[in-house]
């Protein structure tokens, strides 16, 4: 069995996924230009669901430029998305009588659309836009392979600001050797939330990163403004600077977030057996 060591880029945030390949049960059907580029290959894990990978390993010849595309994928409410990338990449030194051909990075670019592209579309890169170059953190070596340990890689990139109905993924090889193992696409909300006696609904983060979304809540049953509750989101999905706050109406006061009737018998801990 090989082992994958993983190497944690970024710890994600509350969000919502728009696509995760390990949850995909059917084909991905992802485009390869030209076909003989990078190889889809599907396996089974223990529980025979199918893990879906993809890998280019042509660092014998030179001027490689082979693209994998991904499907279409709708953003919902998303403003700004996340591509959370699995892969491994092989250590260059490691191989012999590749020098000046292989490399060790690889390219994310994206494209937006309305619709899904028709079928037979002819692949023009220049349509994409780039959205970094990716390294690995950790390669692995021909040790490695015998020891039958790979090391994952996890790198995270924000897209966008993403403004039409959908968009694809294209991942650029130029002479690396690079298992993608997992492609997550997500986008962060500020979740539901009470503060301050006062809700607040989940909210999409502007598409200005530097920006703050203005939230009023609204006040608990019971409750009444004192000055007008507000939270702001902020762009990682985090809720920032309350202001205001909601006071329980007269007759109530506040227990866990809520006004509650005052008079109220509520049994005591000891006698809940």
């Amino acid at each position: 069995t090989v082992v994958l060591l993983l190497h944690q880029h970024v710890s994600s945030i509350l969000h919502l996924v728009l696509l995760d390949t390990t949850t995909v049960l059917g084909e991905l059907d992802w485009k390869t230009f030209p076909v003989n580029g990078w190889d889809a290959i599907t396996e089974m894990d223990e529980q025979n669901r199918p893990i879906h990978t993809f890998q280019v390993c042509h660092v014998m010849e030179p001027n490689q430029n082979n693209w994998l595309r991904s499907g279409w994928i709708q953003r919902q409410a998303a403003q700004r998305v996340y591509v959370e990338l699995r892969f491994t990449l092989r250590d260059c030194n490691s191989i012999p009588w590749v020098s000046g051909t292989c490399k060790e990075t690889f390219n994310l670019f994206y494209l937006q659309t309305d619709e899904p592209l028709p079928g037979g579309t002819r692949f023009r890169p220049t349509d994409y836009a780039k959205v970094d170059t990716i390294a690995a953190d950790e390669s692995f070596t021909q040790t490695d392979l015998g020891d039958r340990v790979l090391r994952l890689n996890t790198e995270v990139r924000e897209v966008g600001p993403v403004t039409k109905k959908g968009f694809y993924l294209a991942f650029q090889d130029v002479g690396a050797c690079i298992a993608l193992v997992s492609v997550k696409v997500f986008y962060k909300r500020c979740p539901s939330t009470l503060r301050n006696l006062a809700a607040f609904p989940d909210t999409v983060p502007h598409m200005d990163s530097s920006s703050l979304v203005e939230v009023r809540g609204t006040c608990v049953e019971n409750a009444e403004e004192r000055d007008t509750p507000k939270l702001y989101c902020g762009a990682d999905g985090d809720w920032l600077v309350p202001l205001g706050r909601c006071i329980c109406s007269i007759g109530h006061e506040e227990t866990d977030d809520h006004c509650r009737g005052e008079g109220l018998c509520f049994p005591s801990p000891t006698y809940l057996h």
